[in-house]
């Protein structure tokens, strides 16, 4: 009788974590971004490709007063990065960067203090659309009373029909694993 409970269990939570995998990576895909909403602020996690190209167009488009960058080397400066990914930052009094984080547990730290600091009501936050998920169960974590707008960005490595590449859907399966124990984590 136990077998037969651990045989149901199992497929059960199987079929469960299949459809909630197959939701993930559908929603992943098909995000609508929202890009007129005004917001104090844009912060942008590093790690992934086009995320602070991104996060950079956005603020010099105006659609923040101030921009913070998560988990940037210690030893790169804003002028290293504006090289590096060959952007154009005109107003860079107004952009931070913070040195502390190497992962997105560490970049909802580091930017939940800097919002604090500058009294920062709403962000737009930039990051891989893959990772965008556990990214705003971070951040919900510790900022609970914050106005969060979700831009994903898209890269071109990372292919729309994940099934047809081995490394993309290994990455989607990660990250749907990672984004489980992350929301599993925080409500507990």
């Amino acid at each position: 009788m136990m077998k037969k409970i651990f045989i149901f269990c199992t497929i059960i939570f199987l079929f469960a974590w299949g459809v909630g995998f197959c939701l993930f990576a559908w929603q992943i895909n098909n995000f609508t971004i929202d890009n007129d909403t005004q917001t104090d602020a844009i912060i942008a996690l590093t790690g992934g490709r086009n995320r602070i190209l991104e996060a950079a167009k956005l603020f010099e488009t105006g659609k923040a007063e101030r921009l913070f960058i998560s988990g940037v080397g210690k030893d790169i400066s804003l002028q290293n990065i504006q090289t590096t990914q060959q952007v154009s930052i005109a107003d860079e009094n107004n952009v931070d960067i913070g040195h502390e984080a190497t992962n997105t547990v560490e970049n909802a730290k580091e930017s939940t203090e800097w919002v604090r600091q500058n009294n920062i009501k709403s962000i737009r936050l930039v990051t891989s659309n893959y990772h965008i998920f556990r990214s705003l169960i971070e951040f919900r974590a510790h900022n609970p009373d914050l106005t969060i707008i979700l831009h994903p960005v898209y890269s071109e490595n990372i292919e729309k029909k994940w099934w047809t590449s081995w490394q993309t859907s290994s990455l989607i399966f990660k990250e749907y694993n990672k984004f489980l124990y992350a929301y599993v984590r925080n409500i507990f």
